[in-house]
């Protein structure tokens, strides 16, 4: 009996599992709240709080966004995708001890990643076509595929931009690829397909927590960035050994990125007057 509860604290005391069960944990309070009081998602603090992170990075016009009981979520679909697919694969990697992993998946996997990005790319002039009727149209626009699309380019974003951190962040790294072989990127489609659907699904408890982890995503991203860029900038990459030793950076990548999303949103404000759309689109 002592046995099995020691190596139950052991896991518990593993960094994956304190990982697993903070996310769990935040998961947990965020459909609670949804699910408690539902008909109040409109007037969530939680929810406007997202939305200004959303409105750094993301046109949010409303006939191009998702909808949680006639609230329009804080990213467009295209947006909603891209920054979900961003925090999964982050966290899948993550959660799979790999932080120290510092090589780009193989060639073959990238150029599937890059495929991703450049149907993106596509799907995204054919819809910005649509604000001009002269111009020629290859399909009507639709919000699932901007969806699909974006979740495409954010596990592309995530796939590269994880590993680029371990070789920014990490003394002793791991030499290989964060995202190694054919089952393993399958794995990772298969949680963007699974997200996917359970935004499609249109159901106000799942979307309410699923708007918060894209919001989260646009955060994660902008601090990842500041993070590298920072360290490379000081000549100070490549250093830590530990986590405390890899939290001061990363506390400045986050504190940068929340006052540039605040920048932005106040410099977009002033010019457009609307926390949604653009004026003329």
């Amino acid at each position: 009996m002592q046995g099995v509860v020691g190596r139950s604290i052991a896991k518990i005391q593993n960094p994956k599992s304190k990982i697993a069960l903070v996310v769990l944990g935040v998961l947990v309070v965020l459909a609670f709240y949804t699910l408690s009081d539902p008909g109040r998602l409109a007037d969530s603090h939680l929810l406007n709080a997202a939305d200004y992170a959303g409105y750094a990075i993301c046109h949010r016009i409303p006939s191009r966004s998702f909808t949680i009981a006639g609230r329009q979520m804080p990213l467009c679909a295209r947006c909603t995708g891209m920054y979900l697919g961003i925090f999964l694969t982050f966290a899948v990697l993550g959660l799979a001890g790999r932080w120290r992993w510092s090589e780009l998946p193989p060639l073959r996997i990238l150029l599937i990643l890059v495929g991703f990005v450049g149907v993106m790319g596509i799907d995204g002039i054919n819809s910005y076509s649509h604000f001009f009727l002269e111009l020629p149209h290859l399909y009507e626009p639709r919000n699932w595929l901007r969806l699909v699309t974006g979740m495409g380019t954010g596990l592309a974003l995530g796939s590269i931009v994880f590993p680029a951190l371990a070789q920014t962040l990490w003394r002793e790294q791991v030499a290989r690829p964060s995202l190694g072989n054919g089952r393993e990127f399958g794995g990772l489609l298969l949680v963007g397909v699974a997200a996917i659907l359970l935004v499609l699904s249109n159901q106000a408890a799942v979307l309410f927590v699923l708007a918060m982890v894209s919001a989260a995503g646009v955060v994660l991203i902008i601090t990842a960035l500041n993070t590298m860029v920072l360290l490379i900038a000081f000549r100070r990459d490549a250093r830590s050994e530990r986590w405390w030793q890899a939290a001061g950076p990363l506390l400045v990548g986050l504190v940068l990125a929340i006052a540039e999303i605040a920048a932005v949103d106040v410099a977009r404000f002033a010019l457009t007057g609307t926390m949604a759309g653009l004026p003329g689109l």
